[in-house]
């Protein structure tokens, strides 16, 4: 379909612009520059735009990915309505979309070979500085492997006890609507009925945070408090002045999804969120915090050099502070826990729930990525485009589409990034090097030695640790200003990513996976699915 210029807030469309300029494709003609333009702005209009019509009323056709689809996903267990709706979803978000995806694609591979490389995935690539990136990206997915497949098996064994052997076969890929998120990206939704120590306690201070009177500048105040404990920098007053922190009872319409500003000013750095007082929300606060501090410690850096690292760095600082904040001791050590101890089976619990985000969420960015670097280089080509990309997400998450599909269909830009020409391996890295720069952190502030079973890399808190603090901050001054292996290597040692630490933080759950599966007979591993065909 064309898209109408006329349909976007003027601000909306610098914003594409801007955006579009900076990744190079400015380097076009401008007649090419407004096709691509053109093209990335009707998939985008497409995905936003989606109304799907009810499962049991067709008649009334108003609902949409987000809050509807999403919540039905979450909280539906009812396998043929959650086919229905993915069904919809796919259908709408994808195949009207091919031509302009051919046209972007082909505008793409132009503007990356007029700026000197090869392809669009070279392109991307070249952000992170390192010949041998793509390289250390396959070695990690093939590290996690081992992990990825237990935690499926176990997954798909409690799926088949619920939906029976029709639904969920012993041996074959899960099908993905089953999995309480639209592209199975993250699995925690099924928690609830595949937990596997249901009856022991779960960490959560909610209760406990309402009971103090917690309110959302509390919240803020306490993750200012944990860096300046770092030796970090306090937020200036200007923060509290010019930031959202609390949802406007003033009418306004606001997107509440949180997020972090820098305003390129001296000590001009705000956050968006519209926050609410339970746990989640506490990590979500130090998050966001993580990213400020980071503005805030390159802030003397040219603006040029006002980034991470690499593309990833930045989300990987927020969730290392979140990995502190979240662990009991941390709980225990700010008043929101007295004499509370995880027993074994709640250890397994939390370790499970973590996994069930942070676990099976990377096979799925990695062929998200994976897969159009394909597409840019011609490797997969546009008569094969649609199975190709289930026969990724087959082969390395283990999934597959609950419907058959075909090259009619055209199934990728149902996720927003491939829609909108926003590169994924960002969130792969962050997930990755999260773990290695906690690892580092919590050596540094003698919170974790490997062995000792009072120092644990999973219950360790860098709080008031100005060691861990100076290096940390360190490596955030350098903003972007050298490359990532120079900055990592400042905190870490290290100057290659490497999925290691995160392995050695979920190592508690895989030996007990191990032994778990052999005990109920599950199915290791996964045959290749057949539900896409190209004929």
């Amino acid at each position: 379909m064309k898209f109408d210029y006329k349909s976007f807030e003027d601000q909306d469309l610098k914003r594409r612009i801007s955006k579009l300029t900076s990744l190079g494709y400015a380097a076009l003609p401008e007649e090419k520059f407004s096709q691509l333009l053109n093209a990335v702005s009707s998939m985008s209009a497409n995905y936003a735009m989606i109304k799907v019509c009810d499962y049991k009323n067709r008649s009334k056709c108003d609902l949409s990915l987000e809050p509807e689809l999403t919540e039905i996903f979450a909280t539906s267990r009812d396998p043929e309505e959650l086919k229905y709706y993915w069904t919809q979803w796919y259908d709408a978000a994808g195949a009207p979309t091919r031509k302009d995806f051919d046209t972007y694609v082909a505008l793409n591979r132009e503007a990356a070979q007029i700026n000197n490389f090869s392809s669009g995935a070279e392109a991307w690539l070249d952000a992170y500085e390192d010949d041998t990136f793509e390289d250390q990206v396959d070695a990690a997915i093939l590290e996690l492997m081992p992990l990825y497949e237990q935690i499926h098996a176990y997954v798909r064994y409690r799926l088949r006890e619920k939906y029976g052997s029709d639904v969920v076969s012993e041996k074959g890929p899960i099908p993905m609507h089953l999995l309480g998120n639209m592209w199975a990206q993250t699995w925690d939704y099924v928690a609830d009925f595949t937990t596997p120590f249901p009856d022991s306690q779960l960490l959560d201070v909610t209760e406990e945070m309402v009971k103090q009177n917690y309110n959302p500048i509390k919240m803020f105040q306490m993750g200012d408090e944990f860096f300046v404990s770092l030796n970090m920098t306090k937020l200036p007053e200007s923060f509290w002045e010019k930031s959202i922190l609390e949802k406007p009872d003033d009418g306004r319409d606001l997107v509440c999804h949180a997020s972090a500003w820098e305003f390129y000013n001296k000590d001009d750095v705000r956050i968006k969120q519209c926050t609410q007082v339970n746990m989640k929300q506490f990590a979500t606060v130090h998050h966001e915090l993580g990213h400020i501090q980071y503005y805030l410690q390159y802030q003397h850096q040219p603006s040029m050099y006002h980034e991470g690292a690499n593309p990833g760095f930045h989300e990987a600082v927020g969730d290392v502070i979140s990995l502190s904040v979240s662990t009991p001791k941390h709980l225990e050590r700010v008043g929101l826990l007295s004499n509370f101890e995880l027993d074994e089976n709640a250890k397994i619990n939390q370790f499970y729930r973590s996994g069930l985000t942070k676990l099976v969420f990377l096979p799925f960015a990695y062929t998200i990525d994976k897969y159009r670097w394909g597409i840019f280089r011609g490797d997969i080509k546009p008569e094969e485009a649609n199975c190709k990309f289930w026969e990724l997400r087959s082969k390395f998450s283990g999934i597959e589409p609950p419907v058959d599909r075909s090259e009619k269909d055209f199934d990728a830009p149902a996720k927003y990034h491939v829609s909108a020409d926003v590169e994924y391996l960002r969130y792969l890295v962050s997930y990755i090097v999260q773990f290695q720069f906690h690892r580092s952190a919590c050596e540094l502030a003698g919170e974790y030695v490997k062995g000792d079973p009072e120092k644990t890399l999973n219950n360790c808190d860098i709080y008031q640790s100005a060691e861990a603090g100076n290096v940390i901050k360190a490596m955030l001054a350098m903003g972007s200003s050298k490359p990532w292996p120079d900055a990592m290597e400042v905190l870490t040692g290290q100057r290659k990513m490497s999925a290691d630490a995160l392995f050695e933080y979920f190592q508690p759950l895989y030996d007990w996976m191990l032994e778990e599966n052999k005990r109920l007979g599950a199915f290791v591993g996964w045959e290749e699915s057949t539900k896409c065909k190209t004929a």
